[in-house]
């Protein structure tokens, strides 16, 4: 029988590598693990972890498609990030100068949430635990 034990992480390709670095690690202050750029495919590769949990691979490719609509494209739909606080949470990077949905209720957890967006438009989620 398969045996999963949790998610390694999520893998993240940005258009402009040098704006979504500093959207992961300046605004929403995910740790760098490790940063590796790779000649011969161009691209880097920024690892990054919240506390000492490696959650994403960041990466950056020439020119990448964009994608198709948001968020009920086919594929993977939103990004969510755990906080203790939503309202913190959203006074924190709204202070950083992005822009963030009012907060609504989960209607079958009761709890708090709301989404704002990644430099590509990548939507991510802050839902309170």
């Amino acid at each position: 029988m398969l045996k999963i034990n949790k998610v390694h992480h999520i893998a993240i390709i940005g258009s402009d590598y040098a704006r979504s670095k500093h959207f992961y690690t300046e605004i929403l202050g995910l740790r760098i693990i490790r940063e590796v750029y790779r000649q011969a495919r161009q691209s880097y590769k920024l690892d990054l972890a919240i506390d000492d949990n490696y959650v994403i691979e960041l990466f950056s490719f020439p020119n990448p498609p964009p994608r198709p609509s948001r968020p009920e494209s086919c594929g993977l739909r939103h990004l969510a990030f755990e906080v203790a606080d939503v309202e913190a949470a959203k006074a924190a990077i709204e202070a950083k100068g992005v822009e963030v949905e009012p907060i609504r209720i989960d209607e079958f957890t009761g709890r708090k949430f709301t989404f704002f967006a990644d430099p590509d438009d990548l939507p991510i989620e802050f839902y309170e635990a």
